[in-house]
Order: C-alpha cells, then sequence, then structure tokens
C-alpha cells in the first residue's frame, strides 16, 4: 500500500536522481508551483541530480523556453528528456514514411526541425493526408473540442491503413482550470478504430532510455534502485516508473485532485479507492510536490 509522505526530503535522500514530470507538478500549464520548485532546488543542493521527463511533443530547447516563461528557474533541474525527442528520433528514423500529415497545431511546427544527432536520417515532408505514408500527431488541432470531430479524418487514415506516431501520450492535461485533450487521446481513439499508433513518451520505455542517457551523461553510477519517479499521472509516470522497475511518488493533487479529494493532502480513503480502481500502487503519494 502506498505511503502518505509529507514532504520530498522526507523520502528524498535515499534516492540519487529523480525523474520529475512537468505539467501538473512542476507547473499548470501557466505558471510554476512554488512548492515543487523549491523542493527540487533543495534536493539538488544537496547533490542529487533532477531529470524532468515530460511527455511534451516539444523539442528539448522548446521546453526550456516554455519552463523560463512559466517561472521555473534552471538550477531546479540538471537536464530534460521529452517525448517529443524521442518521437522525433523515431520520425527521423522513418518508423511512419518519408510523407507525413501533421495532425496537430502549427504551433507544433518545431518539431519537424532537423535532428542533428542521428547519422543519415530520413527525409521527412509533410504532405496532405491524402498523400501521406504516416501520420505524425503532437496534439488535436483544438485541444478543446468534442473528441468525436476528429473521427473523419482518422477513418479517411484507417482506410488508407496509415500508422500514427504519438508525440505526446498524455490523455488530458490541465492549463490552469482549464482540461485540455493531448496527442494520447487521439492515438486512442485510432487505435480503437482499429489503427496502429506507436508511442514513445511515459509510460513506454523509449522515454526512459533517453531519460537514462541524460542521467548518465551527468554519473554514470547510478543504478535504478536509487532513481525515484515523481507524476501525477497513473497510467503515465506511475505505470511507467512500474514498468521500468523504479519508484514513484504519486502527486494526487493533480489530474486525480477530484477522484482522490485532495486539497492539502489526498483523503486516504478516497486515495485507496482510486488506486485500487485503476490497478497502480505507487510507492509514495503527497498532495503536491513540497
Amino acid at each position: 500500500m502506498t505511503r502518505i509522505i509529507p514532504a520530498l526530503s522526507d523520502v528524498s535522500s535515499a534516492y540519487d536522481a529523480l525523474f520529475v514530470d512537468l505539467w501538473g507538478c512542476v507547473h499548470d500549464g501557466v505558471k510554476a508551483i512554488p512548492s515543487a520548485v523549491a523542493a527540487l532546488q533543495t534536493y539538488r543542493q544537496g547533490g542529487g541530480i533532477v531529470i524532468l521527463v515530460t511527455n511534451s511533443p516539444r523539442p528539448r530547447a522548446g521546453v526550456v523556453k516554455q519552463l523560463a516563461q512559466f517561472g521555473v528557474p534552471d538550477d531546479a533541474y540538471d537536464a530534460i528528456a521529452t517525448s517529443g525527442d524521442s518521437a522525433r528520433s523515431a520520425m527521423y528514423r522513418g518508423v511512419v514514411g518519408n510523407n507525413v500529415w501533421h495532425y496537430g497545431p502549427d504551433t507544433d511546427s518545431r518539431f519537424f526541425d532537423p535532428l542533428e544527432i542521428l547519422d543519415n536520417p530520413a527525409p521527412i515532408n509533410r504532405v496532405p493526408l491524402d498523400e501521406a505514408e504516416g501520420i505524425v500527431c503532437t496534439g488535436p488541432f483544438d485541444p478543446l473540442a468534442d473528441p468525436e470531430t476528429w473521427r473523419a479524418d482518422l477513418e479517411i487514415a484507417l482506410d488508407r491503413n496509415l500508422k500514427l506516431l504519438c508525440a505526446n501520450p498524455d490523455i488530458v492535461v490541465d492549463r490552469g482550470e482549464v482540461r485540455e485533450w493531448c496527442a494520447g487521446a487521439v492515438a486512442k481513439m485510432y487505435t480503437e478504430m482499429g489503427g496502429e499508433s506507436l508511442y514513445f513518451g511515459k509510460p513506454h520505455a523509449p522515454i526512459y532510455d533517453l531519460a537514462r542517457r541524460r542521467l548518465y551523461a551527468l554519473d554514470k553510477t547510478i543504478v535504478d534502485d536509487n532513481i525515484l519517479a515523481i507524476g501525477d499521472g497513473i497510467l503515465t509516470d506511475v505505470k511507467g516508473a512500474v514498468g521500468e522497475d523504479i519508484d514513484s511518488l504519486f502527486i494526487s493533487g493533480g489530474l486525480a485532485a477530484a477522484e482522490t479529494k485532495t486539497v492539502t493532502q489526498p483523503d486516504p480513503a478516497a486515495l485507496n479507492a482510486y488506486l485500487e480502481a485503476e490497478k497502480f500502487d505507487p510507492t509514495f503519494t503527497i498532495g503536491h510536490l513540497r
């Protein structure tokens, strides 16, 4: 059974590194969460390494810029691993073909910037759906629209037997007080319709491989037993940690705040009922990262 803790510092001395989710943990999609920033700064001052592991479809440089805009200082983390970078690497290896249809807003166009870390990357061309060999989904065109509006395009893709590369497996995020759909919801619908969706962010292995590469570039001696994964997504952060056999700290005051009746801390009975229903048991739980 999960252990509810009052602060990260109660358990952090047992870990050499943290894999920390961003949205709902370090920021709320609009601004930084001060208690979370302070907790990470304190952890780093004690010698710990913080790797931000995010399902953002943006390249790492874009996340760095966004964090600065939100007020997250650069001394709160050491490195960043994004679903976008993991998915971009796969795209430039040609996993969905050379001619791709971009399912997503124009604000995600940096996803298609050249990727210089690969030798001989596949040439990628953005084309209309009826000319595409595959789909690259960075999110819905309108994150507030009814998901049924996605179905017509996905039916065309399904008829053409196109694979869908999902750059962000999250289903929803909360931007301040507003809940938005993410690329994972599109991919989920496409899979349920009978299509093939490829995932590279949490809870899937590729992003953890990338996070470890970021970590090992700083310290090659750290083993999985000494890594703690932190996040508010039970089916992304916690499920991913379980799959990687690393400990987890569940932030109940994020996506599951209502289900766990979290204000400052979760209601124990509501938390246990939620975890039992989801069939995951994080190592630790806290209302908000602090």
